[in-house]
């Protein structure tokens, strides 16, 4: 008997709560938020909101605003000093740092040990869970887990707080066990350098016996390939001949799925993509023959949705989870155990289906391109991409787009900066695809390129190879959970890059 048939059955017992999801999943989110609210009551907040005597979805949504992290802001830096019971309570001791802003400026989001294991580790444990139903034949403990993960560094000076990449803050805190059979040891996946970290993960992970590997694309690619170089090897497979699935998440996985094809030869290799944000662990890919992921309803986490087009508006709408429509793009809005209430967290999703709730990550409220009425989201991005490259055999690893205002001719048009692993033979070609597939994608877009009279055709820049990486290091951002942003309504972003090409 193999290691894995002998743990499988821990995980059994979190399947039959999962299928719960499709018929209860409003009773299960209002029983989330009461367990919220009675946790919180006593917390600065909960009684400035008088949590104590609020016993509905309906109450709550009435008299607690929907907030922004500048709202929050105060608090959360109160409590990174070291105050107790303000958001949530005792004391918040972890801090994630999030690079999800477009101003530079970092966002600190608070951990809390609720939050920790109700959310984080419940969605790494359940990920596995869902692996193991989906794959009968799985050896997935019979080898190691090489688990990529960013920095920490002392929080102000508060004892025993940290502040970091939310991954480094679940390798500092993972149980024990799991570190059996993962992989880096603790003080080389908690390096700050990553250049360092990639070469000396490599090094140890060449004389493994890998099985699944979880982390950020583009960053496990790049500790792939310096694997594949140390060794002399072409392909996974020959390195790691078991393994058979790669956790993945932090980025939309569609530019970086041919690489990883290319350098993994084996029929037996699985991918299943994890929504695991700083703010909290949100959804997982189910079914290995559908790309949306269930959203995963009985964590500490409480889930409002603002309709897409009502985002920074004064009062819009906000819906519970039971009230969203297939189709549809919304805002996502969270109440969590870690202490964020109401907190908008920036990303976009679609639902593909309401029975069970599954979805698409279709974008950020920040991250879209509507200089000229075109509403392009980056989910119309990925996908044009994807055709492009089928249409011309190219191999998209890094890309960022940004409008090219009118000139004195009244001409604009969206700019493209894109890295390719595998470039196109004839970029011509590849524009022209990529242009047409987002005209059949987008509507909007497609209006506004009719006959080239309010947007030209797109232009693609090709950018040399490592330029992303060596932006993200001016910016002291690469490795950890950071992340070139894809879409920008306005050219700071892009002329940055472009200044380094």
């Amino acid at each position: 008997m193999n290691l894995t048939s002998i743990i499988r059955p821990v995980f059994n017992s979190r399947l039959h709560a999962i299928e719960r999801y499709e018929s209860h999943a409003e009773d299960i989110q209002r029983d989330t938020l009461e367990r919220l609210l009675h946790e919180a009551a006593r917390t600065e907040w909960g009684q400035r909101y008088g949590y104590d005597n609020m016993h509905s979805y309906e109450e709550f949504a009435a008299k607690v605003p929907v907030s922004t992290y500048e709202e929050l802001k105060g608090y959360i830096d109160r409590m990174r000093h070291g105050e107790r019971d303000v958001l949530w309570p005792g004391q918040v001791k972890w801090y994630a740092k999030s690079s999800g802003t477009t101003n530079d400026k970092s966002k600190f989001i608070p951990v809390s040990r609720d939050g920790l294991h109700d959310t984080h580790y419940q969605g790494g444990t359940d990920a596995v869970a869902l692996y193991l139903h989906n794959n009968p034949l799985s050896r997935l403990f019979d080898g190691k887990a090489l688990i990529l993960g960013g920095s920490h560094a002392p929080n102000y000076n508060v004892a025993n707080s940290l502040v970091g990449d939310l991954s480094a803050i679940l390798i500092e805190n993972i149980n024990p066990l799991v570190n059996l059979v993962r992989i880096p040891p603790k003080k080389i996946a908690l390096l700050s350098d990553f250049e360092e970290k990639r070469d000396r993960i490599a090094e140890i992970a060449i004389k493994k016996n890998v099985t699944n590997i979880s982390g950020v694309p583009s960053w496990m690619m790049a500790v792939i390939t310096r694997m594949l170089e140390l060794s002399g090897k072409q392909y996974l497979d020959e390195v790691w001949p078991n393994l058979e699935v790669f956790f993945h998440g932090g980025v939309a996985f569609t530019p970086y799925r041919e690489q990883y094809h290319r350098l993994i030869r084996s029929t037996n290799m699985h991918y299943m993509e994890t929504y695991n944000a700083s703010e909290g662990f949100f959804g997982l890919q189910n079914d290995p023959l559908d790309a949306a992921m269930l959203l995963m309803i009985d964590y500490g986490v409480f889930y409002e949705f603002i309709p897409l087009d009502e985002v920074g508006k004064p009062n819009p709408t906000v819906l519970p989870l039971w009230e969203v429509e297939q189709g549809k793009n919304y805002a996502i809005v969270i109440s969590t155990s870690c202490g964020l209430w109401r907190y908008q967290i920036g990303d976009t999703v679609k639902f593909t289906s309401t029975n069970p709730y599954k979805f698409i990550i279709s974008g950020r409220t920040k991250s879209f391109i509507n200089a000229f009425g075109e509403e392009l989201i980056v989910d119309n991005a990925e996908k044009g991409l994807h055709e492009a490259c089928k249409a011309t055999g190219a191999v998209v690893s890094e890309y960022t787009a940004a409008p090219v205002f009118m000139n004195a001719e009244g001409k604009c048009r969206h700019q493209w900066v894109i890295e390719f692993s595998q470039q196109p033979a004839d970029m011509e070609a590849f524009a022209n695809a990529l242009d047409l597939a987002l005209q059949h994608i987008n509507s909007d877009y497609e209006a506004k390129r009719h006959k080239d009279i309010t947007l030209q055709r797109l232009e693609v820049v090709t950018a040399r190879q490592g330029l992303f990486n060596d932006w993200l290091k001016s910016k002291g951002k690469l490795g950890g959970q950071h992340k070139v942003p894809r879409l920008s309504n306005n050219r700071d972003i892009i002329d940055d890059i472009l200044k380094l090409n």
